[in-house]
């Protein structure tokens, strides 16, 4: 491939600090927001396999070969997963926790002897040390059992105070907290405020330096804060003395590890939900809660990008769980499907189910392959640019996992919708269909809901693209610097669009089966496809793309299609070398490609043709109640 082609975009002009972003149009509160969250943007010049993707670049080396963990930690890893097995068999009532709302005193020390909650934090303070990899096997294995201790042992660890203590923590606070954490101290996360939502510059939670400058104190209320009505330890995020910036002042966002038992902290409630019923979520309010500055977490001021790096980090262990909700979707429709006689026949053999059963199969291992692929990229390097993989594996991870639980009630019918006690109560053998459905619908709504999910992955996606463009495009910035953009712009484009029209520069990886090799060669024509549309919507919107959230979503979509096909490849190619038999690996294989290339190609036909406009004007005038009438009859 030319030189050319493996150029990547320059690196952001903007030196100064000034944005490339438009906000001329935004009023003070968006523009707040904008800059905060910019500034907390990791800036990386390697990109990653998807970023590359989205501009039609073809790097599969990014993804190939997928590795095992190393051999020490393999015999390990398999060790503490049978005893865990056996744990969850013998000591963890699925059913009882959720009926009773409470994960028993003797389960959570059962948990801690086996060490489940330092399974990441290195050996040397009291944890496993476990790989991303191993990780990911674990929930996948808690989560096909029991989600909410799953959840309990997910959000201690991955948002809690583990996570972001082993990305940014000083070695005095590792060595202070994480011993603690490891040992099964609970801990938890608190940044939602119930006024606030994804919006940081509107965070009313305030931390106010003491006179000594030693400490601040913390005051506010947080919304949400996951294991907080039960936690040791906490991570709170809030609001510390603006700095001034071009002149003006820009809100500082600092994170603080909080002990929860100190003078001023309060559980105000525990909240209750749909599913997670043993979930230790609630309002915690802080009033002049004093915090030691050596307390303060990757330093001040950069406490949003501590949230978001921790968020993104700990975003893998949500599509692991949901493995393991679709592969127990997938056990349980494989039995019913066989057990079940309908019409002379077991149901499965009935071509409408049929059809829900190889759906579910394809997509669990489909699922398994990305988040795979995406967790081996972090063990070969903590500091990889996963940004767009985790968050394509959280978004389509749980959408798929909700789609197999879907398929999986509809072929299971009433007896899906019956709770466990009462399948039991009548002799039936109690698949928890109904519980699985109730805790796993929010899997798609926490840790970045797939409508923010799709907005953040088109953000990165055109990211390079504002990189060459941006600042012509900016109307605050000078006419000079807009113009020397502008003639910039115009040379990258000439020699990056027409490769985007050519048929070669699609090779997969060497040593690659020929039938896998086929599939990653579509893979590589439609990143190129891919770009070159996404660029056409630029032309044709211009910054006004950016607000047109359903199209975008589209965009999205298709990635993540592309990842997960990509990802199947690589990872099947690790089967086979594992000596799996090969038909059977081709077989799901090619199923999941062919339900990918129909998504793939039903988004692009929504790209060029939608309704998209008249959908929102419809929806603005329903919300201001000029379609009232359509509600008439309810009570």
């Amino acid at each position: 491939m030319s030189t050319v082609a493996e150029t990547p975009p320059p690196k952001n002009p903007t030196e100064d600090g000034r944005s490339v972003l438009d906000m001329s149009k935004m009023n003070e509160g968006q523009r707040a927001a904008l800059q905060i969250t910019e500034a907390a943007r990791e800036s990386h010049d390697d990109l990653s396999f998807v970023a590359h993707l989205f501009m039609g670049r073809w790097k599969p080396e990014k993804l190939y070969p997928v590795t095992e963990v190393d051999a020490e930690e393999k015999a390990r890893a398999d060790k503490f997963l049978a005893e865990l097995a056996i744990f969850l068999r013998e000591k963890v009532d699925a059913d009882r926790i959720d009926r009773t709302g409470e994960i028993p005193d003797e389960v959570l020390a059962g948990l801690a002897q086996l060490g489940a909650y330092g399974i990441k934090v290195p050996q040397k303070y009291g944890g496993l040390g476990f790989s991303q990899t191993t990780y990911g096997r674990v929930c996948q294995l808690i989560a096909s059992h029991c989600t909410n201790t799953f959840a309990h042992l997910s959000i201690h660890q991955s948002v809690g105070v583990p996570q972001p203590l082993m990305l940014f923590g000083t070695e005095e606070q590792k060595r202070k907290f994480l011993p603690r954490v490891a040992g099964g101290e609970i801990s938890a996360f608190a940044l939602t405020e119930a006024g606030v939502g994804s919006d940081p510059a509107r965070m009313a939670t305030k931390a106010v330096p003491t006179a000594d400058g030693e400490a601040f104190l913390l005051t506010g209320e947080k919304l949400w804060c996951s294991n907080g009505t039960r936690a040791g330890l906490l991570i709170v995020a809030a609001q510390t003395p603006p700095k001034t910036v071009d002149g003006k002042p820009r809100t500082q966002i600092t994170t603080f590890v909080v002990e929860a038992k100190a003078p001023g902290v309060e559980v105000v409630c525990r909240s209750q939900f749909m599913g997670h019923r043993a979930i230790y979520n609630g309002v915690l309010r802080f009033t002049n809660v004093r915090v030691p500055r050596a307390h303060i977490v990757g330093g001040e001021g950069r406490g949003l990008k501590v949230a978001l790096t921790t968020l993104n980090a700990g975003r893998l262990s949500i599509p692991a769980a949901s493995i393991g909700v679709a592969k127990r979707a997938l056990q349980i429709a494989r039995e019913w499907g066989k057990a079940r006689i309908q019409w002379g026949v077991p149901v499965g053999e009935h071509a409408a189910v049929a059809e829900k059963i190889r759906r579910i199969a394809a997509h669990a291992f489909a699922m398994e392959a990305m988040l795979t692929a995406t967790s081996r990229l972090v063990d070969r390097d903590k500091r990889a640019d996963i940004r767009l993989e985790a968050a394509m594996c959280k978004l389509w991870g749980t959408e798929k996992a909700w789609m197999c639980l879907d398929d999986l009630m509809q072929i299971r019918g009433g007896r899906g919708y019956e709770t466990e006690q009462s399948l039991i109560a009548r002799g039936e053998k109690p698949y928890p269909v109904e519980r699985l459905m109730r805790d796993n619908r929010v899997t798609t709504i926490f840790e970045g809901s797939s409508e923010i999910l799709r907005l953040f992955i088109m953000r990165e996606a055109l990211d390079p693209h504002l990189k060459v463009a941006g600042i012509a495009l900016n109307s605050e910035r000078p006419w000079g610097e807009r113009i020397r953009s502008a003639l910039h712009a115009a040379g990258f484009y000439l020699f990056w669009y027409p490769r985007q029209w050519w048929p070669f520069g699609g090779a997969a990886p060497a040593g690659m089966h020929p039938r896998l090799a086929g599939h990653m060669t579509e893979v590589a024509g439609l990143s190129r496809r891919l770009a070159r549309t996404l660029f056409h919507q630029m032309v044709l919107h211009g910054v006004k793309l950016e607000k047109r959230q359903v199209q975008l979503a589209r965009f999205a979509d298709i990635g993540a299609d592309l990842l997960a096909l990509a990802a199947t490849c690589v990872y099947a190619q690790k089967l086979l070398r594992d000596g799996e038999p090969p038909e059977k690996i081709f077989m799901l294989a090619d199923d999941f490609r062919a339900q990918a290339l129909m998504r793939v190609e039903q988004n692009f036909r929504g790209i060029r043709r939608n309704a998209d406009q008249h959908g929102y004007d419809l929806a603005q005038q329903v919300i201001n109640g000029e379609h009232r009438w359509v509600e008439r009859g309810i009570v």
